[in-house]
């Protein structure tokens, strides 16, 4: 299953298929004993999403064959021991994907010529995603950070590893002569080439970058690296060759301060463009500022979730399964917020409960 949504996978995703391109959505649960119920719900969604194929007069034989095996396959790749908060699969002639998301979705099958990416989108930008580069004489580990998690990031040229006659960096780091190793300069190119990598990831995806690692190799980035030199630093050694968990609990203080943070400069934006008159509240009065592209800043209560449907000129209260109900309205308002380069964050429920649980910033 997918978990990290780069611009260069997004892109990929939203291109054209031949028709029909098939999103599946279903809510799931990490825990006993809400979880008892995924299985049944997601191989009923699919169900479902196989019997609209069946039903469709614009899909071929060979087509309804080819989707219908590529949705079995994805629906036996799924671990639902390991999912989170929901689950989309795509399916195509010819390929399928099956992200889990940190986000609840609304259940629905929709059929198209290209996938539904908006709730991956807003499940990205939810998750506050980050970097975590791990750095040791041997190896550099790049890990994919979210709201409560890493995972080892196996792209962009890493893990990077090294080896030569007689390195022992454990043993160095035992006789104390693991500040010395950071001098050498087969260490100090191999540190270069690291931070080149990373500063081209982060070109590509650009997110927060924490850097773990004995003080020495800290130090020696700080002299040799770009990106890496700018960085949050955090003195953790061995996480090089760590494990997800250990990593996490060593970045976890500071993404944590970092948070609050951010929310206290939400708070500031929003109170200051209210003086201003820069201000949208509401889902009516924000997703029309984000249809128009007038929206800097956009913020969102974390599980803020309304079902609304649209009479042309104002997005009206709707309860869900009404015909034209929209479900998903706040993931299209990120989506669309993010195309238009605005800045999307996401703060605790409760924090804009004056504003009804989501507000903007105007451009103008």
């Amino acid at each position: 299953m997918e978990h990290a949504l780069s611009p260069a996978t997004l892109s990929e995703l939203r291109r054209p298929r031949p028709y029909p391109a098939v999103s599946v959505l279903t809510p799931t649960h990490r825990r006993e004993p809400e979880n008892t119920q995924d299985r049944v719900r997601l191989r009923n969604v699919v169900a479902e999403a196989k019997k609209q194929l069946d039903a469709d007069p614009a899909v071929t034989r060979e087509r309804r064959a080819d989707v219908s095996e590529q949705l079995d396959r994805a629906l036996a790749e799924i671990d639902l021991a390991h999912t989170e908060d929901g689950l989309v699969i795509y399916a195509a002639p010819g390929e399928h994907q099956v992200w889990s998301l940190a986000r609840a979705v609304p259940e629905r099958v929709v059929f198209s010529d290209t996938f539904l990416t908006r709730n991956l989108v807003s499940a990205q930008a939810s998750e506050r995603p980050f970097w975590v580069l791990s750095v040791s004489a041997d190896r550099v580990t790049l890990w994919n950070g979210g709201a409560d998690r890493v995972v080892e990031a196996d792209n962009s040229g890493f893990p990077m590893t090294r080896s030569r006659e007689n390195f022992d960096a454990e043993r160095q780091e035992r006789i104390g002569d693991l500040p010395s190793t950071f001098r050498d300069e087969d260490t100090r190119h191999f540190l270069r080439e690291a931070d080149f990598a990373m500063s081209r990831l982060l070109r590509l995806a650009p997110r927060p970058l924490y850097i773990t690692g004995e003080r020495a190799a800290l130090s020696a980035l700080d002299e040799l690296g770009t990106v890496t030199r700018a960085a949050v630093h955090i003195p953790h050694g061995g996480l090089s060759h760590g494990t997800p968990d250990a990593v996490w609990q060593a970045v976890r203080p500071m993404v944590a301060a970092e948070a609050l943070r951010s929310v206290d400069t939400v708070s500031r934006a929003l109170e200051s463009a209210l003086g201003r008159k820069e201000f949208a509240a509401g889902v009516d009065e924000v997703w029309q500022s984000a249809r128009e592209g007038r929206i800097r800043l956009l913020a969102v209560e974390e599980n803020y979730r309304v079902t609304v449907r649209d009479d042309g000129d104002h997005l009206v209260p709707a309860v869900s399964g009404d015909l034209d109900a929209r479900e998903d309205i706040v993931d299209e308002i990120v989506e669309q917020c993010l195309e238009t380069r605005a800045d999307v964050r996401f703060v605790p429920d409760g924090a804009l409960s004056d504003a009804d649980g989501i507000a903007g910033v105007l451009r103008y």
